[in-house]
């Protein structure tokens, strides 16, 4: 058996949020997310909620979206943020609020802050992102800069906030940020009343709690199914009671890569939500691209994992179904964006890596890129080694990256390559999931 010091057990006294406490887990109302929505109405944007004709055609289902990265700060975090600094009283305005973030939540704080008159305090980890940083300080907060992790800068905002009197605002479990969060359900069900189903971006659960809330009061036969990154399962190991902290790979839906889900937010998921599945890293990167390219979108990872569940047939029961899927955020760094939309075109079959060995005669390269150009592939980047290759001197290995339309592409120039080369190695990925990318190249 193991014990509990008293000086273990004040510490975790310490840093218990009354609001969002694990022992006594609090009960939003229909009535507050009634409240939410004339409370913030006109204080952020009504994003638009637009059918994907091109998407709906291809997965066979009518898909809408509804675009939560047109809010001024990029993403649905505005609704709960607003929302929850309304609510405080004039003492509390008057000292302040504070929170931990690493992007999203802090920049909607700040944003709400500066025009509400509110003071903000943001505690973010070390590594957020200087443009999030900067921008928090564009709307007038204080940004401290604490800790390696989110959780590192959760506990010093919460001593903080005792030390200075400044109320603590959980970015996802405080009871009216989750009102904040379900005014989307309404606006859903507002626009599309016969909507089947509705898809939600899950990391520590206040959306999809808010929204599941809102959705089965007024309409309980609408599916609300939650989506999260396989790297990061917090929400799944909330809803069946496994208290497991989970340490976040490095993941493009960075948004969603809580070590716990919300006490709250699980507290209420368990009645409302039918379903959370989570998708694989490929399937993300893929979505990203889509969105691109089909929607005009950039929507960063957290955002994107509702499309990636369809392209990667992990809903399979939605066909023909009417869809509403929430684009949450468009908060992506640039530098990511570049190297997510390569992932795309590497799952989608249209960049690709091979090696070939040819002559090292006059000539020898000259002919393979001729043969490469001939197919209609363009080549990206090209390099050769000849002191590691297992051949005769008179050998030369190339590596070639190339552009390509799509797979069957992709084997008509591997094809091609091995009519004239004994040694030709694919290395291009293929997706582990069951919509191939080509299925999208033949079909748009």
């Amino acid at each position: 058996m193991v014990s509990t010091s008293q000086d273990d057990s004040d510490h975790y006294e310490d840093l218990i949020d009354p609001a969002c406490d694990p022992k006594n887990p609090k009960q939003v109302n229909f009535s507050d997310i009634s409240s939410a929505a004339f409370s913030i109405r006109g204080g952020v944007v009504h994003t638009p909620l637009m059918r994907s004709n091109q998407l709906s055609d291809i997965l066979g289902l009518e898909l809408y979206m509804k675009k939560e990265f047109l809010q001024v700060t990029g993403s649905f975090k505005e609704r709960g943020a607003r929302f929850a600094l309304m609510r405080l009283s004039a003492e509390e305005k008057k000292a302040g609020a504070i929170a931990a973030s690493a992007g999203n939540h802090a920049m909607a704080l700040a944003y709400h802050g500066l025009h509400l008159g509110i003071p903000i305090t943001v505690v973010m980890p070390v590594f957020a992102p200087l443009m999030k940083r900067m921008r928090c300080q564009a709307y007038g907060a204080n940004v401290i800069l604490h800790g390696t992790n989110i959780q590192e800068s959760k506990e010093y905002a919460f001593r903080l906030s005792r030390q200075k009197g400044m109320k603590y605002i959980n970015g996802f479990d405080y009871p009216d940020v989750v009102s904040g969060q379900g005014t989307i359900g309404l606006e859903i069900l507002e626009e599309i009343p016969d909507v089947d189903a509705i898809l939600v971006p899950v990391g520590g659960g206040g959306l999809i709690a808010g929204i599941a809330l809102a959705v089965k009061t007024l309409k309980p036969q609408v599916q609300v199914i939650g989506v999260e990154s396989e790297t990061c399962p917090s929400f799944q190991n909330a809803l069946k009671d496994l208290h497991i902290e989970v340490h976040p790979e490095v993941s493009i839906a960075d948004g969603l890569a809580v070590p716990t889900a919300g006490c709250n937010a699980a507290y209420m998921a368990k009645t409302y939500v039918d379903d959370v599945i989570t998708v694989c890293e490929e399937s993300i990167a893929l979505a990203i691209l889509r969105l691109l390219e089909m929607e005009k979108a950039v929507v960063e990872g957290a955002g994107a994992v509702g499309l990636a569940a369809l392209i990667s047939g992990r809903l399979p029961h939605l066909k023909g179904k009417k869809v509403v899927n929430i684009l949450t955020g468009g908060n992506i760094d640039t530098t990511i964006l570049g190297r997510t939309i390569e992932r795309g075109l590497a799952v989608d079959g249209r960049l690709i890596k091979f090696d070939v060995v040819v002559s090292d005669r006059p000539g020898g390269i000259a002919e393979l890129t001729a043969l490469i150009s001939k197919t209609g592939a363009s080549i990206k980047d090209i390099f050769h080694e000849r002191a590691w290759l297992a051949a005769n001197v008179f050998s030369v290995r190339v590596r070639v990256v190339a552009e390509t339309r799509d797979r069957a592409h992709v084997k008509e120039l591997h094809d091609t390559l091995k009519s004239k080369y004994s040694i030709v190695e694919m290395t291009a990925p293929i997706p582990t999931f069951e919509t191939s990318a080509s299925t999208f190249q033949q079909e748009v």
